[in-house]
């Protein structure tokens, strides 16, 4: 019984050993073209395959660096049959998370990061944003520290509009600048104009009738 133990062990590792188990290997060129990435392998052991397949999650793709880590996966133990199921560069990888967090990042820095307390951080040279609407819901506040902040049209505001830098106005539709609905109230400070205009009468260069006749020129 021991010697037939024995022979069978001995059979299944010589079947065994005809089949390559996962090993590492170094990506050393991408090609990105086709519906599924393909990669040159350089493998640990001195080999390079060509054309392996690179699996990734539906809906998630990148693009690993050269010199990125991988896992190679021989399908049915064949090498030439392998496939790239994860990858890792050192280099890039963001250091320092807590447990739990989430990170998306690139060899240049930009990352986004799902962090503890329901935060989620940014940080990149230029956000871009491509969509028909974007609503944003800010149910306490919400704050741009920039030099700058504008919009290509038009602005509204439900509530009301409060600054404490001035404010300056140019430019407008029919060639009227402002326009208000609603009564203006002016708590201090002088409002200064070269001509202003109430009802068809033009301020400060308007003359009264007097007794003695007309109080000067020019006459509205």
């Amino acid at each position: 019984m021991s010697d037939f133990i024995a022979l069978t062990d001995k059979r299944i590792r010589k079947a065994l050993s005809g089949l390559r188990l996962a090993f590492r290997g170094v990506l050393t060129r991408i090609t990105t073209a086709g519906g599924v990435q393909t990669a040159q392998v350089a493998g640990l052991a001195g080999e390079t395959l060509e054309g392996v397949e690179i699996f990734q999650q539906y809906g998630f793709t990148t693009v690993p660096p050269e010199g990125a880590m991988a896992v190679v996966l021989p399908l049915g133990g064949r090498t030439s049959h392998s496939i790239v199921i994860a990858t890792e560069h050192s280099r890039y990888r963001l250091q320092g998370l807590e447990s739990g967090e989430v990170a998306i990042y690139t060899d240049e820095g930009a990352s986004i990061v799902l962090k503890r307390n329901r935060i989620i951080a940014v940080e990149c040279d230029e956000w871009q944003l491509d969509c028909k609407k974007y609503s944003v819901n800010a149910s306490e506040s919400a704050s741009f520290t920039t030099p700058e902040l504008s919009t290509s049209a038009t602005l509204i505001a439900q509530g009301k509009i409060s600054g404490n830098g001035g404010m300056a106005i140019r430019g407008g539709e029919g060639g009227v600048t402002a326009s208000f609905a609603g009564n203006i109230s002016h708590t201090g400070g002088i409002i200064t104009s070269v001509a202003v205009t109430i009802n068809g009468v033009q301020m400060g260069t308007h003359i009264h009738d007097t007794p003695n006749g007309p109080s000067g020129k020019p006459r509205n």
